[in-house]
């Protein structure tokens, strides 16, 4: 499915499941109202499921591993060759996002979208698109025709995997790296200047924080980002794991599978997801507000409430993994409290 054949699909959520599934919410032995959003969650999982009667399957993450070639400008603490080690540490329960994972049963399925070496773990799905992005300080990241094949590369993985009876999903990701393109994604697209939206990231000190901040700078000016062109700033100081995680989010578009975001970066790929194709925003659920600088600005920027406030910044999904709990806890008591006619104590009415 090409990208725009996937817009073309996307529809609006299912109002007479949704509505169902409220009228029902008002039955149930409590006050009205009272589990405040896991009663909404619940709801709008209907009206994407396009069921009056929704229940969870199998919950899946999809982490996408990429590098960037920014990294060459000092940018990081760390060099490339982490993105590989974390990514391939996901098939042998080593990484943070596979521990917490087993808390609500989730699978994780790491993508090597764009690592800068071969990744010849078969436990690592390979999709790579290309050897890493180039130094966007010199030159664009990638070509607006690689971008677009990372989307599409994550619309169809949401697409195989629905196929395989998972209907709910988190987004990851993993790329040394990936602060700097999203702090630059983040100034261009919701017009912040970039001292505002960058942070140290994994450990710079703050002389490296200046620097990067200058590096950002330089590279949206030497590329002459159009700010109306989300493909062009996606493409000209962005990462393929963001696309990815874009393609992700149309994806549960139109695949009609709820996907939860996690911290900056992959609330970053949900705003280009959303400028690209805004009919796909009720089909994005935050998990929470990452800890980074911009962690709120961006939430605030695709109209989004987090569900947690915890002071996360870890990325890999270890944020969005936790909804999918957040998510058990709504249904649990959707499908299992009794009803007003039940508790036999009368029920509650809505008054003016």
């Amino acid at each position: 499915m090409t990208l725009q054949e996937a817009l073309n699909t996307i529809e609006p959520l299912d109002e007479a499941a949704m509505e169902y599934t409220r009228h029902r919410w008002n039955t149930l032995g409590k006050p009205l109202h009272s589990l405040g959003r896991l009663e909404t969650m619940v709801t709008d999982f209907a009206g994407i499921y396009r069921d009056k009667n929704p229940r969870l399957a199998k919950k899946a993450v999809i982490v996408m591993a990429a590098d960037n070639g920014v990294v060459e400008e000092g940018v990081t603490q760390t060099g490339q060759e982490v993105t590989k080690i974390v990514t391939e540490n996901m098939t042998k329960h080593n990484a943070t996002i596979c521990i917490l994972s087993e808390m609500s049963g989730a699978d994780v399925f790491p993508v090597d979208i764009g690592i800068v070496t071969d990744c010849d773990n078969p436990g690592v799905r390979n999709e790579k698109i290309r050897y890493g992005t180039a130094n966007m300080l010199h030159e664009p990241a990638m070509t607006r025709q690689e971008a677009i094949r990372a989307i599409e590369t994550g619309i169809r993985l949401v697409g195989e995997l629905k196929e395989k009876g998972y209907n709910i999903l988190a987004t990851g990701e993993m790329g040394i790296g990936n602060t700097t393109s999203s702090s630059a994604i983040c100034s261009v697209l919701l017009d912040q200047p970039v001292e505002k939206v960058t942070g140290k990231g994994a450990g710079l000190s703050s002389e490296g924080l200046l620097h990067k901040i200058d590096v950002i700078k330089e590279s949206i000016a030497n590329n002459k980002v159009d700010p109306e062109d989300p493909l062009d700033v996606l493409s000209k100081v962005g990462g393929l794991d963001i696309a990815g995680m874009c393609g992700c989010f149309i994806g549960g578009a139109v695949h009609h599978v709820p996907v939860f975001a996690d911290g900056f970066i992959s609330c970053v790929a949900a705003l280009v997801a959303m400028r690209i194709a805004p009919a796909c925003a009720p089909y994005i659920f935050p998990s929470h507000c990452s800890n980074e600088p911009a962690g709120k600005m961006v939430l605030d920027g695709i109209g989004k409430q987090p569900y947690i406030l915890a002071d996360m910044c870890l990325g890999e999904g270890t944020g969005a993994v936790i909804g999918f709990t957040i998510a058990d806890y709504a249904f649990k008591a959707y499908w299992e409290l009794p009803s007003f006619e039940d508790t036999k104590f009368g029920t509650y009415e809505e008054l003016n």
